[in-house]
C-alpha cells in the first residue's frame, strides 16, 4: 500500500457546518433535478467528463473542496444522493441498485455519451463500482475512498446495530439511527455544535441510511469481472482499521487495482485534505493538461 504525504489535519466536513471560501451558489445556476435527484455541473463543457459521489448521511456539497481542486479544468458533475440532501423527498426504495439508477440517469443528463471518471466517497465508492457494470466502457477511470465491504464476513457489524436503543433493544426509530451514527462518525460535542435545523434535517435522512447499508450487507456492491479499468482504493492512514483493509481488499481482488493511503486523513479525506486527495487522484488518471486547482 502506498502514502500519500499530508500536513493537514482532520476536521468537521464543510457540510456538517463547517465554513468554507466560496458558497455552493455558483453551481446552483446549473442545477437540475433529474427523477427527484437534485445534481449540478460546474467546469468548462469541453473538458474531461468526472462524477464525484457522496456517502451516507452526507451531500454533494461534502465533495465541494474536491470538486474544487479539478473543475478548473473538468466537467465535474455532483449529486445528491436518494433520500439526502435536496433529494430528501425522494420516496425509495433506498437500495444500491436505485442509486445506480440515480447515477447514470444524472450523467445521461449532464455528460451524454461520454468518457466518465468516476470518484466514490464511502457508499458512493460502492456506488460506482457498482455502476461500471451498466457504463461498460463509458468508465475512464474509477478512485474510491474507504467504501465499505459490508459483505465480507470480517466485517464491523456497527451498522447492523443501527436499529436497537442505547439498551441494545430492537426500534424502528430511524431517525434516531440517524443520530447515533452522527455522533459515533463525528463525536457528540461536534453534533451538539451543529445547528438545530441541520441537526434535524441528519435525523430525516435516517430511513436512507438505515435502508441502504442494510441493503449492502446482503450482497457484494459489484462483480470483479465487470470492472475493466484500474482502480484506485485510497483511505486515510488514521482511518479506523477496516477501512484501511478494505482498500487491501480491493488491491487484491480486482485486477490492476492499487491500495493508496493519505497520511494524516481520516474518513473525511476527500472533505479535510483534498489536495492530497486530488494530486493522487489526478496521478492516477493520468489526463494530459489535468492538474490539482486549489480551490
Amino acid at each position: 500500500m502506498c502514502c500519500a504525504s499530508s500536513g493537514s489535519t482532520e476536521s468537521m466536513p464543510a457540510s456538517d457546518g463547517q465554513s468554507d471560501t466560496r458558497s455552493d451558489a455558483d453551481a446552483l445556476a446549473q442545477s437540475t433535478s433529474v427523477d427527484e435527484i437534485w445534481s449540478t455541473v460546474s467546469g468548462p463543457p469541453d473538458g474531461p467528463g468526472i462524477c464525484i459521489v457522496h456517502g451516507s448521511m452526507d451531500r454533494s456539497t461534502g465533495m465541494m473542496r474536491l470538486a474544487r481542486r479539478v473543475d478548473h479544468a473538468a466537467r465535474v458533475v455532483r449529486f445528491d444522493r436518494r433520500g439526502y440532501g435536496r433529494s430528501r423527498a425522494h420516496p425509495g426504495p433506498f437500495t444500491l441498485a436505485g442509486n445506480v439508477e440515480d447515477l447514470l440517469a444524472v450523467l445521461d443528463h449532464h455528460l451524454p455519451d461520454r468518457p466518465i471518471h468516476l470518484f466514490g466517497h464511502s457508499y458512493g465508492g460502492d456506488v460506482v463500482l457498482a455502476a461500471s457494470r451498466s457504463l461498460g466502457d463509458r468508465v475512464a477511470s474509477i478512485v474510491v475512498f474507504e467504501p465499505p465491504l459490508s459483505w465480507m464476513p470480517w466485517w464491523p457489524s456497527g451498522s447492523a446495530k443501527l436499529l436497537t436503543d442505547a439498551d441494545g433493544r430492537p426500534t424502528d426509530d430511524t431517525a434516531e439511527a440517524a443520530e447515533r451514527f452522527m455522533r459515533r462518525l463525528i463525536g457528540d460535542d461536534r453534533w451538539e455544535r451543529l445547528p438545530s435545523r441541520t441537526r434535524t434535517e441528519r435525523r430525516a435522512e435516517g430511513r436512507a441510511l438505515v435502508e441502504e447499508l442494510a441493503d449492502l450487507r446482503k450482497h457484494p456492491a459489484f462483480d470483479s469481472g465487470d470492472i475493466a479499468v484500474p482502480v484506485l482504493a485510497m483511505c486515510g492512514s488514521r482511518g479506523a482499521d477496516h477501512h484501511r483493509r478494505a482498500a487491501r481488499e480491493l488491491e487484491a481482488m480486482l485486477p490492476g487495482a492499487k491500495a493508496l493511503e493519505v497520511a494524516g486523513a481520516r474518513h473525511f479525506g476527500p472533505n479535510t485534505h483534498p489536495d492530497e486527495v486530488a494530486e493522487a487522484w489526478l496521478a492516477h488518471l493520468g489526463v494530459d493538461g489535468l492538474s490539482v486547482g486549489r480551490g
